[in-house]
């Protein structure tokens, strides 16, 4: 997004819209979008509520559209869909896609929150199968602002790579978008459970084998792998 976009007229929700639609524009045109945390939910967020005012006052000064969930449209979103706006500015989420707000207690904690990598065949479906390889097919949770993503808020089509199957909630997916592809993870620091504001970063020399991190450089490495062409 260039300065001169950035306006003393221009609202918070117009800013945000913006950047979503410059990484929209970028997957479409073939390129590979790789999201964790908020990043997730938000980018679908600001796409669904395209030219509607989804900010409360207390962020640019004016009201939000009272209209606002009304007038959503997932056909813009890239994972997610009938999710509904969070519109009390004061409580820390966005909408319910998050299926763990950070608001209440969860359900699990650090001692039993884990999740299943889901296996799948390389002839088929070669790029799950490279962003999910891992020395273990379990993975311990970690939370985030978006932690893990309401399963019957995604979209069909969608890829779930990664669940936690008695929550109902899936932590890793995957899917295309015009020529590219992207993966949203949710959760924000694989070997830190409740990464606070203001917390010391996370030293990666003390986790050599973090299953969790592995699927991050998977992401990273994946692009440089290309399919074969099938025999006709």
């Amino acid at each position: 997004m260039s300065l001169s976009m950035i306006t003393a007229g221009t609202r918070v929700s117009q800013l945000k819209l913006a950047v979503a639609k410059k990484i929209r524009d970028f997957t479409l045109g073939g390129g590979f979008l790789f999201a964790m945390c908020s990043a997730t939910d938000s980018y679908d967020i600001a796409l669904a509520a395209d030219g509607i005012d989804i900010c409360a006052a207390v962020y640019d000064g004016d009201n939000a559209n009272p209209n606002a969930q009304s007038l959503l449209n997932f056909n813009n979103t890239f994972a997610f869909q009938d999710f509904q706006l969070e519109r009390n500015p004061f409580t820390y989420e966005y909408s319910n896609i998050d299926s763990r707000p950070n608001n209440r207690p969860p359900a699990l904690s650090e001692d039993n929150d884990f999740f299943a990598l889901f296996e799948f065949s390389a002839k088929f479906d070669l790029i799950p199968t490279l962003l999910t390889q891992n020395h273990t097919r379990i993975v311990k949770g970690f939370m985030g602002q978006t932690t893990a993503y309401d399963k019957r808020l995604i979209k069909p089509g969608v890829i779930i790579m990664g669940e936690t199957k008695t929550m109902g909630e899936a932590r890793y997916i995957h899917g295309t978008a015009g020529k590219g592809t992207w993966t949203f993870y949710g959760g924000h620091d694989p070997e830190d459970y409740q990464h606070y504001v203001g917390e010391p970063p996370t030293d990666l020399k003390l986790s050599p084998n973090s299953p969790g991190y592995r699927l991050i450089l998977n992401n990273v490495l994946f692009p440089s792998a290309k399919k074969k062409k099938q025999k006709t």
